[in-house]
This record gives C-alpha cells, sequence and structure tokens, in this order.
C-alpha cells in the first residue's frame, strides 16, 4: 500500500525538521568550539549526525512506500547562547518539540488507518524518550555545576567521550 498524499507530505515536513534539528546541533556544536569546550562541542556534533541518521531513516522509508522525496527550505538555526547550560536546555527544549511532532505524525498514521507507518514510527517515538532524557539529564547537570569551572571542566570532558552512533 502507499502513503496516502497527506501522510507523504507529513513524512516530508518530519524530514525537513530532522535536517533542521542537524543543522541547529552543527550551530551548537560551532558555538561550544569558538568557546573552547571541545568535549560539548565533540557531544553536539555526535548529535548531529543522529538527526542526519533520522533524516534518512524518514527518506528511506517514503521512497520504500512509493512516496516521492520533496525536500523542503531549511531555516537558518539559532547561532549563540550564553553558556553551555542554555543551550542545553535549548536542546532540551528542542527535543520536545520534536516528539510533538513524531507524535502529530503517529496520530496522523492513525487517522489514516496506515499501520505501517504507525509501527515505523514507533521506533522514533522511543527515540525521541531518550534524546529528551539525555538532554533533560545534562541540562540538570549544569545547573547543579553552576560556575564551577572545575565541574564544567569535568563535564566537557566526559561528552566529549561520546563516540558518534
Amino acid at each position: 500500500m502507499r502513503l496516502s498524499e497527506k501522510m507523504e507530505k507529513a513524512l516530508n515536513t518530519q524530514i525537513k525538521e530532522e535536517f533542521e534539528s542537524a543543522y541547529l546541533y552543527l550551530s551548537m556544536a560551532a558555538y561550544l568550539k569558538s568557546k573552547k569546550f571541545s568535549g560539548f562541542a565533540k557531544w553536539m556534533e555526535a548529535q548531529m549526525q543522529e538527526e542526519l541518521n533520522h533524516a534518512m531513516k524518514l527518506y528511506s522509508y517514503v521512497n520504500e512506500r512509493g512516496g516521492r522525496v520533496v525536500l523542503e527550505e531549511l531555516k537558518k538555526p539559532q547561532e549563540n547562547w550564553n553558556s553551555p547550560q542554555e543551550i542545553f536546555e535549548a536542546a532540551y527544549k528542542h527535543e520536545c518539540y520534536i516528539s510533538d511532532k513524531i507524535n502529530e505524525l503517529v496520530h496522523l498514521a492513525r487517522d489514516e488507518k496506515d499501520n505501517a507507518t504507525e509501527s515505523f514510527l514507533q521506533w522514533f517515538v522511543n527515540e525521541q524518550v531518550e534524546e529528551e532524557a539525555t538532554t533533560s539529564e545534562i541540562a540538570d547537570k549544569l545547573r547543579f555545576i553552576g560556575e564551577s569551572k572545575n565541574g564544567l571542566l569535568m563535564l566537557d570532558n566526559t561528552l566529549g567521550q561520546r563516540g558518534a552512533e
């Protein structure tokens, strides 16, 4: 069964959302690198790659279902923040936004009686639980650390251990 026009359009919009997420995380990484937080930057670069993978997973799915991927224009991401804490709070807020978008897709798949797409989207639902939990935990740690330079350097070092997934 092919994708409905409505589902195809919604999935194409989500592809854009995932590419914009990658673009946002790359912008965050660039800012962090400019402030010499190489560990935080490395974490954001890995997150950027993960978002690209999400976009490509959706891209492949639309093609598998006989749809046509139509790429939409990306908006320019924010480029300046006041601190790593502000960045990770923004990342958490962004992941909540993406979770809402994924949930909207699930509801649309149900409305369209598109069981295959609903099943496919469950991976993203589960992924978003992890994304929210991870960014929230890091933001919480940064709030706890506050202005402690030692704490910031330790967390920067710890997050720099993350590899691309």
